[in-house]
Parts: structure tokens; sequence; C-alpha cells
């Protein structure tokens, strides 16, 4: 079931990218990266939210979930730029400027952050629902989200960081968008404000155990199970988890984010007719072993 899901919100992507014929370069650009084997995470838990709420999905779930996927990958495409983190791979092949060019990649992934909102226009969701996930999606994405999020972290290479700015960080960095699946379930399947609430409350704790999770992998991980270069943040001189608080605490706090997020779905679960299974077995995936 989940490579159906991959496949069909990869399609999704493809249809998408068939109908543009302005410049075939920036399109063989944008689906290098989109092509470059990403795990689909965010929109395969979008996906699976929906169907524990009892929802059938629809090619405008795909839409939506192929919205989501464009945006992480055009911020990869920017993070491996020479002005940021200056990377040559990305997922285990050249990063698109080594492919391409840089300005080829910068162009790229500013597409990838446009193009979402054409589509998810399009999508068959009602009107209001459309509205609310283009307003959801673009603060995760922008100013008071990841786009924010990446200027602090730029801004707070070479210096001594608090746990408090390291988490203000990654809440907007990382965390915004991976909160964006969560919310957008809840919006589609017509939730109440209390339970959107409780759903922003998860995804925010899977946000925050994503960055960590990266954190211990970047000291701990070889190139062929990142599929990028490691120890980038340690070269950097940046502030993470392991650097600030060792290993042992980031395991603490990684796996106890997990277990909050884990007792959110549990309750939804014991309160509805919601199934808390699929979800509940991606987020056990997330968790590391020391």
């Amino acid at each position: 079931m989940v490579n159906k899901k991959i496949q069909k919100i990869d399609q999704a992507l493809q249809d998408y990218y068939a109908q543009k014929t302005v410049s075939k370069e920036l399109v063989d650009a944008i689906l290098y990266s989109i092509n470059a084997g990403g795990k689909r995470i965010r929109p395969l838990m979008f996906l699976e939210l929906l169907q524990g709420f009892g929802l059938s999905l629809q090619d405008a779930h795909y839409q939506v979930a192929a919205c989501l996927e464009m945006i992480h990958t055009g911020s990869l495409i920017h993070d491996d730029l020479p002005a940021m983190d200056n990377d040559d791979y990305r997922r285990g092949q050249l990063t698109n400027h080594k492919k391409f060019d840089e300005a080829t990649a910068i162009l790229a992934g500013d597409s990838l952050f446009l193009d979402p909102f054409g589509l998810l226009a399009r999508a068959d969701l009602p009107d209001k629902v459309k509205v609310s996930l283009s307003a959801e999606l673009s603060e995760a994405a922008g100013t008071d989200g990841m786009v924010g999020g990446q200027m602090l972290d730029i801004k707070g290479e070479h210096a001594q960081l608090d746990l408090a700015d390291l988490a203000k960080i990654h809440a907007n960095k990382t965390g915004k968008l991976l909160t964006f699946p969560f919310v957008a379930a809840g919006l589609i399947a017509g939730l109440s404000e209390k339970d959107l609430s409780a759903l922003r409350r998860a995804g925010e704790l899977i946000g925050l155990a994503f960055q960590v999770r990266d954190d211990i992998l970047d000291v701990t991980a070889d190139f062929a199970q990142l599929g990028k270069t490691p120890q980038k943040d340690l070269s950097a001189e940046k502030s993470t988890y392991p650097s600030l608080l060792g290993l042992d605490k980031s395991y603490d706090i990684l796996n106890d984010a997990l277990d909050q997020a884990q007792a959110i779905f549990q309750t939804f679960a014991a309160q509805s007719s919601f199934d808390s299974s699929q979800i509940e077995m991606m987020i056990e995936r997330l968790r590391l072993h020391a």
C-alpha cells in the first residue's frame, strides 16, 4: 500500500510537470531532484492520516501530497547551494547545482516553491478548504516558517546557541513544514478547532523528533546511510542537540517527542473511530537506538 501511495504521489508530480512547455531545461532540473528517491515521509503521513479519519483517497488528496513534496524538494535544492550548506550530494546523487549549474538550481527551487499553489488551486476540493490549505502551506514554508528558520540557522553558524535558540530555529526550519500534513489532514476531514490544535501539536512533536534525529545521524551515520555528506554540522560549527546535550540526552528527547505524538493519536483512537495503526507505525520507524 505504501509503494502504491508513493507511485500515485509521483504520478501527480509527473502529471503537473508534463504540462510545462516554456523551458525543458528547467523542468529537467526540477524532475532530477523530484525523482531522486526521497522517502516521501511528509506526504505519506498526510495520506495515512486521511485514511485514519475514514476518508477514501482521491486524486485531489494526492495533489495536496505532491504540493508538500514540491516545497520540501525545493528546500533541499536551495539548502545544498554554495551560499547555504554547500553540499555536493543529496539522496545519494549529485546535488542539483552540481548536476546542472547554480543558476539553474536556484530557479528549480524557485519553481518548486511557487508551483504548489497553482496545483493546489486546481485540486477538486471545496474552495474554503483550499483557501485554508493555501494559508497553512504558505505560513509553514515562508517567512514565518521554513525560510525564516533557515535564516536563523545561517545566523547561528559559528555562534554558541543555547537550547531555546536551537529550538526556535528548528521549530521553524523543520517543524512547520512537518506540521502541515497533520493540520492539512484535519482541515480536509472537517475536524473541530480542538482536534486541529491536537493535530498541530502532534506535528510539532514530529518536527522536533525529525530534527533531533537528523542531528544524531549527522554525527553517527556515514554517507551510504545518509545519502549526503556526514558531519556537515560539525564542520560548519553549528549548534546541534548532540553538541549541546550529548548523544544520550538527544536520544531521550527524540524518543520522548515520539512518545507524546503517539499518545495524541491513541487518544484520537480512544475517543473516535480514528484508526491510528498506520500513523503510529510511521512514527515508530523514526526511532533510533543508541
